[in-house]
């Protein structure tokens, strides 16, 4: 698995191919954390939350959870795993700048989608039938 300082490096990349212009008002920045975020609701303990934007008293800010994806990538061919991971990162930070574009235009459209989303895939799981 990469490292985490790899992965920031990586993080890093994705986030300066992408228009300066999604990052406006986005005051505490992209910050990659260590652990990896479970999904509160989540009995089974097998989802994991890659990311997410927050606003709150400290300001506007999307956290990328590192042992989240060590959680989804680790048992991959290493040779296969900086390409997944590159792509499942560019994909998150995108999903949460959506997020946090929704938030300045005082929507929550996405929001929504990702909660109905996560309730279909708990009835699939739980109920494969």
């Amino acid at each position: 698995m990469l490292t985490f300082e790899e992965v920031g490096e990586i993080l890093d990349v994705v986030a300066g191919e992408l228009p300066r212009e999604l990052f406006k008002d986005l005051n505490g920045g992209v910050l990659l954390l260590p652990e990896a975020c479970q999904d509160q609701d989540d009995s089974d303990h097998d989802i994991f939350t890659m990311g997410e934007y927050v606003h709150d008293e400290m300001g506007r800010y999307i956290v990328i959870y590192y042992g989240s994806f060590v959680e989804l990538y680790e048992h991959l061919p290493p040779e296969e795993i900086r390409k997944e991971l590159e792509e499942e990162l560019k994909e998150t930070l995108i999903h949460e700048l959506t997020h946090h574009i929704e938030d300045l235009a005082g929507e929550c459209g996405l929001e929504i989608e990702d909660e109905l989303e996560m309730e279909q895939f708990r009835v699939q799981r739980d109920d494969p039938d």
